[in-house]
């Protein structure tokens, strides 16, 4: 199959596709649409940029164009699951646009708004809810959505549902639904708690997977630089302004800490926001929208929050703190090298988070090729409050030898944001070798409200 047009979708829809541009299917919406046409459910296995959001949002969109009928009065013909306000709103959006040539009702309900904006949408019923486990419990406790003529469940980023504690919320959500449904189920990893929880919510379904940790990791050029967590935050100043990065992910492991890198950042002359569970919602998405338009270069994100983030061009990932859940390494570096482009990973690892990189080097099944970091560098790049603007020395060179990457990348060298090959990396010595696509942790341990736990992601 190699159009659309090839997959049985309605009129209205191809024609949506078609004024957006799109007229080819990536792997993941060639295998899924079709048996979600025919009414099968779906465990589906995809990476964060494989075009998921478009596989399943499609044949929904067509399935409400060759059955038109009103939705039920304070209910939802389709719910779809969001471990995250972002990836909702992304959803939703997606939604929206395949669905321009049609009268489809779409609504929102996740933490970060008002209750009763959300509570008037609901009283009409609407064709497909997008929503957070919490918030969606609250509005069910309240008696403001009901979901006993619901037709099908998404339930998306089922692994990221576990880690965030949401089990026995989505289990209870499910609970209320009809048995006869039609259940679509896409995660980026299958442990077995997400294969187990599948296994609860399927009949008989169809398996489709595509890009497997392996395909992401070999995208991206890798590497991890030792260095003492005293020196990482002028280190992560020193490479951002010296390697002139632009449309960069840091990631940190916790909220305050997002907060004290972009504060660090913002000193030290770069165009940085944060963005994590404790900043509201409108902040947020000014935050993202000013990624999205490089009116910031760097945006500081937890893993919970950049979940939704859905961004093309972005040219470097920083993993400022190792994540303690290997899988949540592959999810960000994900974010880079996407759509054909190059991007380039790097890791600043201290003494403590070696266990976390072993870990993480278990899962990619390779070494990642290692650096350590030359301290006297760390007065280079210092807040601009007490040194001024920040000049990039470009007289230091790294001496690089070959990445433990597939043969056809091996010597190749580290490449920038316009993919060209750049050597400079300010005093990192080696030490060892070691689609178009339409539309789109840390562990938490112990159990949250699910109100206050929609709210805070």
């Amino acid at each position: 199959m190699n159009t659309f047009s090839d997959l049985g979708l309605a009129g209205p829809v191809l024609k949506a596709l078609d004024q957006k541009g799109y007229n080819n299917p990536t792997p993941i919406q060639s295998q899924a649409i079709p048996p979600i046409i025919a009414g099968h459910d779906i465990l589906g296995i995809a990476q964060t940029g494989t075009g998921k959001t478009a596989a399943f949002a499609l044949p929904l969109i067509h399935r409400l164009a060759t059955n038109r009928q009103k939705p039920p009065r304070q209910g939802a013909r389709i719910l779809i699951l969001s471990p995250t306000r972002e990836l909702a709103s992304q959803i939703a959006a997606s939604c929206a646009a395949y669905s321009g040539n049609l009268r489809v009702s779409i609504a929102t309900v996740f933490g970060g708004v008002g209750h009763i904006p959300q509570v008037k949408k609901l009283s009409r019923g609407v064709d497909i809810l997008v929503a957070t486990p919490g918030r969606l419990l609250d509005h069910l406790a309240s008696g403001s959505i009901k979901l006993d003529q619901t037709e099908v469940l998404v339930l998306d980023e089922a692994d990221q549902m576990l880690d965030l504690g949401f089990v026995k919320p989505v289990r209870n959500i499910v609970a209320r639904l009809p048995r006869d449904r039609q259940t679509l189920f896409f995660s980026a990893t299958m442990p077995e708690s997400v294969s187990q929880l599948a296994g609860d919510f399927l009949r008989d379904p169809k398996r489709v997977s595509v890009t497997p940790v392996s395909s992401t990791v070999e995208r991206v050029c890798q590497s991890v630089i030792h260095i003492g967590a005293n020196d990482k935050r002028a280190a992560l100043a020193s490479l951002i302004v010296h390697q002139k990065m632009e449309r960069t992910l840091v990631f940190t492991r916790t909220k305050r800490g997002a907060d004290r890198v972009a504060k660090h950042l913002d000193n030290s002359g770069v165009r940085v926001a944060a963005i994590h569970g404790n900043k509201s919602q409108g902040q947020r998405e000014r935050a993202l929208e000013a990624f999205r338009c490089a009116k910031i270069q760097v945006l500081v994100a937890t893993d919970i929050a950049a979940r939704g983030i859905d961004i093309d061009a972005v040219s470097h990932v920083i993993n400022y703190e190792l994540p303690e859940v290997p899988e949540a390494y592959v999810h960000r570096i994900g974010r880079t090298a996407r759509a054909g482009a190059s991007g380039s990973a790097i890791s600043l690892c201290d003494r403590s988070e070696i266990k976390y990189l072993r870990g993480i080097e278990r899962l990619i099944r390779q070494s990642i090729p290692s650096e350590s970091y030359d301290q006297s560098a760390n007065a280079e790049i210092l807040p601009a409050a007490s040194m001024g603007s920040p000049d990039a020395d470009t007289s230091r060179k790294s001496n690089r030898g070959r990445h433990d990457r597939p043969k056809s990348q091996r010597g190749k060298a580290h490449r920038d944001k316009n993919g060209r090959s750049s050597s400079k990396r300010p005093s990192a010595q080696r030490t060892g070798t070691q689609e178009p696509k339409p539309g789109r942790s840390r562990r938490k341990q112990g159990r949250r409200g699910s109100g206050q736990q929609a709210a805070s992601v």
